[in-house]
């Protein structure tokens, strides 16, 4: 009788050919399933609990999707683009050196930013191609493609180079923990410390880049 272990399949079928709410579908096939398994319905809400934790960072992710998509539609790029148009002398070289120097204090305070989607694609790059046509006026497709290219390389400057001056960082006790298992006996703050003078030439570096 193992093959009645499947039945979550048969829920699942039938549950899509209905079109009735895919989440609860999946929910009640999973709680059928663990029922003819000999699950208890105490361990099913367990494994349940434990694997939305295990997976929150991919659910957080795509919930933030929609919400980008959302503040996009309703005038979050026009209003970032009208708050640029009002600073005079603002270059798109200025303005990303201005954003990488944000994003490498928030690595350091382990603030996240999120990144590319959520935050250069809907924010950061209206904003520098903005600063650009304030500037210049009308600029081609081909600088539109340099300014998005750049604003995503300064985005990948500040997130690598500065994520682990945050001495809890995830990457520092990375490095911690593989240094230890090889018999060095490291520090995390002292991993953190030696990451300073990377992302504070890494800075130098990409503003004089920017401004050239």
């Amino acid at each position: 009788m193992e093959w009645i272990k499947l039945i979550g399949i048969l829920v699942i079928l039938i549950g899509f050919l209905l079109k009735l709410d895919t989440i609860a579908v999946v929910i009640i096939a999973g709680f059928v399933t663990a029922l003819v398994s000999g699950i208890s319905v105490t361990d099913f809400l367990t494994m349940l609990g434990e694997a939305f934790i295990n997976n929150r960072l991919v659910t957080l992710f795509l919930l933030t999707l929609p919400m980008v998509g959302l503040s996009e539609r309703f005038g979050l790029k026009q209003q970032a683009v009208i708050l640029i148009e009002k600073i005079k002398g603002l270059t798109p070289g200025k303005f990303l050196s201005l954003y990488l120097f944000i994003r490498e204090v928030a690595g350091f305070f382990s603030i996240r930013i999120q990144g590319h989607t959520q935050f250069i694609r809907p924010i950061v790059n209206p904003m520098a191609q903005a600063a650009a046509q304030n500037k210049f006026g009308e600029i081609d497709e081909k600088d539109q493609e340099k300014i998005k290219a750049r604003a995503a390389a300064n985005e990948n400057f500040g997130n690598f180079f500065a994520q682990n001056t945050f001495v809890a960082a995830s990457g520092v006790l990375l490095i911690v923990g593989t240094l230890k298992s090889l018999g060095y006996d490291v520090a995390a703050s002292a991993v953190s410390q030696a990451s300073l003078p990377i992302a504070l030439i890494v800075l130098i570096i990409a503003t004089a880049s920017n401004l050239l």
